[in-house]
């Protein structure tokens, strides 16, 4: 058991293409909604391919869940008057927290389009239009971004974001808690002190999780490919060893001072609760 009385949570959705994918997103942000949560934040598609879905689903969680509800946005192929119209929309809204991000390209368009090529470049405009309207959260690569040149190159991108006004961050997800803590200590040696939420991914399925892990450049275990691989089909055995193995990355991440957890839902509520729950 750990202490999680000053430990904050927040959970992630992606907005769903049907209704009844909506529905389950719904139901499942209502069950999480129950602990309190200080913030949800919502994914944009490459490109922002689900902008308005994205939009859509903010509002809802915001005004109708209760939670105060974080949209991701990114600025590879936008306008700078596209976000600006976004941005005004969201504050309109009460929207008060913003996950800036460069965002990825969608499949096919090759070289990067818009204006702002950087996430650094998004935060600065978020900064210029709106002052500090916003609390905006930047992303995080403990392990280096999948197409950083190395590691040091990838800490100064970090840096410019925090740099360029950004309140905190949140990491992608990861295993190690050792790359988390040097992560966190070479941002603080570099002059930057901006909290730094562990991104948390729940371990349901074995396949999915190799396949995003290899997209995103997470590096799994090989202990914990090993024993997922030998697990198979059996989704209850993979679900329990699951639950402890994150379980444990996020007491001792709370023990060594993370000020917080974001848990990547996949739009469900169980995975996420079942950790959390054995956190308390």
């Amino acid at each position: 058991m750990t202490n999680t009385n000053t430990t904050a949570v927040s959970f992630e959705f992606f907005p769903t293409k049907t209704d009844a994918g909506h529905e389950k997103l719904i139901a499942a942000a209502h069950v999480l909604a129950a602990e309190a949560p200080e913030f949800f934040s919502v994914t944009y598609g490459a490109g922002g391919s689900t902008r308005d879905r994205t939009l859509n689903t903010v509002l809802q969680l915001d005004s109708e869940v209760k939670v105060p509800t974080a949209p991701h946005l990114s600025c590879v192929g936008d306008s700078k008057t596209d976000l600006r119209d976004l941005l005004n929309q969201y504050r309109d809204a009460g929207i008060k927290r913003i996950v800036a991000l460069r965002g990825d390209l969608p499949s096919g368009m090759g070289q990067a389009s818009g204006e702002l090529r950087y996430a650094n470049e998004l935060v600065e405009f978020i900064r210029n239009e709106t002052g500090d309207h916003f609390h905006i959260e930047v992303a995080a690569y403990p392990e280096a971004h999948p197409q950083a040149r190395h590691f040091e190159a990838d800490l100064e991108n970090f840096l410019r974001k925090a740099r360029a006004g950004a309140d905190s961050a949140i990491t992608q997800y990861f295993f190690s808690a050792d790359c988390y803590f040097y992560f966190v200590e070479r941002v603080k040696k570099a002059g930057v002190d901006i909290p730094i939420i562990p991104g948390i991914m729940p371990i349901t399925n074995y396949s999915k999780l190799a396949r995003f892990s290899d997209a995103c450049g997470a590096e799994i275990p090989r202990w914990i490919r090993k024993q997922l691989e030998a697990y198979g089909d059996d989704s209850g055995s993979i679900a329990a060893f699951g639950t402890e193995v994150i379980t444990r990355l996020c007491e001792r991440l709370i023990e060594g001072g993370a000020p917080g957890l974001h848990f990547y839902t996949l739009n469900q509520a169980e995975p996420s609760l079942a950790v959390w729950r054995q956190l308390r």
